[in-house]
């Protein structure tokens, strides 16, 4: 990708070495109350702890020091704070055609953990979006492992991962989000991981309409970007991924969708450079 000299978002917060965010907040006589409640309830102390993370990031939002924002001064967080630039460039033009104002999401760069308004999050949960923040929390880790474990390195498989996450804050502004999360309330287990495999395929492809921008308005894609990206979404395939840890593959338990059909939607963004191509709860065969 041409992305050196490029506008950087200011819309960044680095809390990268801060130190992990989660549990160690509650203090040795918090977590021993919590393991107390545990032995009593029989409930999973690990669901205890998420639910008071939970309910501390609901009463403070904000980690104890602020976090610094504005572009990084790293050639990585640099090269983020690129790609979230070009991404409000693209959704800034193409929301008010889908009837809505485009309101920036904030990237959150984190080492190790991290806390949102969704609870506590983790290098190990991979990159994220949360609705009620509306910020893209991500470990610039993360590439490194898409490359070396997945195989699939890159700049634009790289751009690919924050893009998606974007698309993921661009269902939140339509009202998507909202929508499949009160169905997926009335649904079963099955239903549910249905509903999350459209919302997931649907950011995939919105992703592929900014990359499509990318290249046609501002220059930024280079012969075989695109392919890198396109393999990165294969890599990261439920199908693949279950093959991988459990040498077996179970369709129902799918909420990201297979490789085929990530990729697939990834490509009809990118050639169509259409938000409204990417309408996947219309689509009886994904």
């Amino acid at each position: 990708m041409r992305w050196g000299g490029q506008r950087e978002s200011g819309n960044i917060e680095d809390r990268r070495g801060m130190g992990p965010v989660g549990a160690g907040g509650l203090g040795i006589g918090g977590i021993l109350f919590v393991l107390v409640v545990s032995y009593l309830t029989g409930t999973n102390p690990l669901t205890l702890l998420n639910l008071v993370e939970n309910v501390q990031t609901v009463s403070t939002p904000e980690t104890d020091s602020p976090a610094p924002t504005g572009p990084p001064a790293d050639k990585l967080g640099k090269f983020a704070a690129v790609v979230l630039a070009d991404t409000e460039d693209t959704w800034q033009d193409l929301m008010p055609k889908l009837g809505r104002s485009y309101e920036e999401p904030r990237l959150v760069l984190f080492t190790d953990s991290v806390r949102s308004a969704c609870g506590l999050g983790s290098v190990a949960t991979g990159p994220f979006y949360c609705p009620p923040d509306r910020r893209v929390y991500l470990d610039l880790s993360f590439f490194k492992e898409l490359a070396q474990r997945f195989g699939a390195p890159g700049d634009f498989a790289q751009a690919y991962v924050i893009a998606h996450e974007v698309g993921h804050h661009v269902q939140n502004l339509l009202g998507i989000a909202e929508k499949i999360t009160r169905l997926q309330r009335q649904a079963s287990q099955a239903e549910g991981n249905a509903l999350s495999v459209r919302v997931e395929l649907q950011a995939d492809c919105f992703a592929g309409v900014w990359g499509y921008h990318a290249k046609l308005d501002r220059n930024l894609i280079e012969p075989g970007d695109f392919e890198s990206g396109l393999r990165a979404a294969a890599a990261i395939g439920d199908d693949r991924l279950q093959h991988r840890s459990r040498g077996a593959v179970q369709p129902e338990t799918w909420t990201h969708g297979s490789s085929e059909q990530r990729t697939a939607w990834l490509r009809r963004g990118l050639e169509s450079g259409d938000p409204n191509a990417c309408d996947t709860f219309k689509e009886n065969r994904l």
